[in-house]
């Protein structure tokens, strides 16, 4: 995993042979010197935030500020996440979940109940008020010293007299100065290593903190294993779609006019005419029940045109007069499509078995980022998952999008199926392969 390499990657190169020669311990200052510039900023920034929230929360003005401060540690984080990988190049996964559906007020719930946005408000306090002192000190020591040295001679020759090495010493000798200077030369590697195992320290701790956690790996995992196995699932059901409208379905039918050619070519009152045709019959019968079959695994109009153009399908072939009414901005997910199919179907199947219902009507749209589709009857009701009505298949089905099923069936009617899926318009083409 890239996690644990870029972890080991900390560590690593203080410990290799070429470690000095190497841009690591220039990698390392420069990691030290930004999150130090950067933690002072911050820390002037939220005292000052936080004072102007202080004074205008008297007059309520300021709460909405106090709010948004606790969202600061998203950017900090984002930030922290980044240098590490300027660190090491090792990077630090991001343990924020997507949004199940568009817009601002989805992204604020999400992001004020989730842990990481706490654990990210924490590490930037943490950095705001007590990490950034610790990073420009030790830069700041470590340079420092062998720099010093260094320019003594330099120093001694511009000022002629005298010059005062780390302010504890006044050197008058140019000898003396020179061999400050192949001091501080020879201490330069040396520093070095503390200089790099701080740094990597730091980048450890903020691997610790902002990387995401075990059971939030594992949840991340499933939520994605989840969407690979619906779209494999969906790919596979289009695939046996067209198997059996190119394959079977073909052959049927070449099956069928074969045999009225040779009905053609038979006797009229003969045995085999009579034969043929009961052949040709029960072709036909074949053939019907393998097109609704088809239908029934992924039916060719909704990959064609789309959600509003299968439904009203569906309606025109129920024994129940449906009347269709949808207003969406477009196609959408196929996943999507095809839950909201499934769920019309077998919702205008069992108003067509159980309801009594002389009417029904099926209405789509969407609104605030969700589909919505309600299938409406005036039914006798009484509808319950338990009694086998193939609800429950049903909400499992949506489920595995992300949405929701509710039915609202009183005994006396009338009978009410709504399902709700979070989705976003997509930019494909109206036919789908």
């Amino acid at each position: 995993m890239g996690d644990g390499q870029g972890a080991g990657s900390v560590w690593g190169p203080v410990a290799r042979a070429g470690f000095v020669r190497s841009a690591a311990p220039w990698r390392a200052a420069g990691y030290l010197l930004a999150t130090g510039v950067s933690g002072l900023l911050l820390c002037v920034g939220l005292l000052l935030s936080g004072l102007v929230a202080g004074v205008l929360a008297v007059l309520l003005v300021g709460l909405p500020l106090a709010a948004a401060l606790a969202l600061a540690g998203l950017p900090v984080a984002a930030w922290e996440r980044r240098l590490v990988r300027f660190l090491d190049g090792g990077r630090v996964p991001d343990p924020h979940l997507v949004p199940e559906r568009p817009g601002l007020a989805a992204w604020l719930r999400l992001r004020y109940r989730e842990q990481a946005t706490w654990r990210d408000l924490g590490f930037t306090l943490l950095a705001a008020f007590v990490l950034w002192p610790v990073d420009l000190a030790v830069v700041g020591c470590v340079l420092a010293v062998p720099g010093y040295l260094i320019a003594a001679l330099p120093l001694l020759l511009l000022d002629g007299e005298q010059v005062n090495v780390l302010k504890v010493a006044e050197v008058h000798s140019p000898p003396l100065a020179a061999l400050l200077g192949l001091a501080g030369l020879l201490l330069l590697p040396l520093v070095a290593y503390p200089l790099a195992v701080v740094a990597a320290a730091r980048a450890a701790l903020v691997r610790l903190v902002l990387a995401p956690g075990a059971q939030e790996q594992r949840i991340g995992e499933l939520v994605r294993s989840r969407a690979r196995l619906v779209d494999a699932f969906e790919a596979e059901r289009r695939r046996i779609e067209r198997d059996l409208h190119d394959g079977a379905q073909q052959r049927l039918v070449a099956l069928t006019m074969v045999l009225g050619l040779a009905r053609l070519d038979a006797p009229a009152d003969g045995p085999l005419a009579g034969r043929l045709a009961e052949a040709q019959r029960e072709a036909g019968e074949v053939l019907a029940e393998l097109r609704e079959l088809i239908n029934g695994i992924h039916p060719q109009v909704l990959a064609d045109h789309g959600l509003p153009e299968a439904c009203a399908d569906a309606a025109d072939r129920s024994p129940i007069p449906v009347t269709t009414r949808f207003d969406l901005p477009g196609r959408l997910p196929a996943p999507v499509e095809s839950a909201g199919y499934f769920a019309v179907t077998e919702a205008l199947a069992n108003l067509a078995k159980h309801s009594g219902a002389s009417t029904a009507t099926v209405e789509g749209r969407y609104v605030g980022g969700r589909l919505t589709v309600e299938v409406r009857d005036d039914g006798c009701g009484g509808a319950d998952p338990e009694r086998g009505t193939g609800l429950t298949g049903l909400a499992d089905r949506i489920a595995v999008v992300d949405g929701t099923l509710t039915v609202s069936s009183p005994p006396g009617g009338p009978t009410l199926v709504r399902v709700e899926i979070p989705c976003a318009p997509t930019d494909r083409g109206a036919a789908r392969g």
